[in-house]
């Protein structure tokens, strides 16, 4: 008796849409994770007036007697 193997070609019509349609899904999450967390962090570093305060005096006098 003779051994049959039917092995039908793969049907690829709908992994071509699935694989971009995950692709898309994974791309808005690394957006959306960029925009809540990198762009207030980046703000913050960039220095627009909320950084650290340092008070230095109006005036110093530098003359400045030393002991014999």
């Amino acid at each position: 008796m003779a051994t049959t193997i039917i092995n039908p070609a793969p049907n690829t019509s709908n992994s071509s849409w699935v694989g971009l349609l995950l692709g898309g899904i994974v791309i808005a999450v690394f957006v959306i994770l960029f925009v809540v967390y990198a762009v207030p962090l980046i703000r913050g570093l960039s220095g627009n007036g909320k950084g650290i305060q340092v008070n230095l005096p109006k005036s110093v006098n530098v003359n400045v007697q030393q002991a014999k």
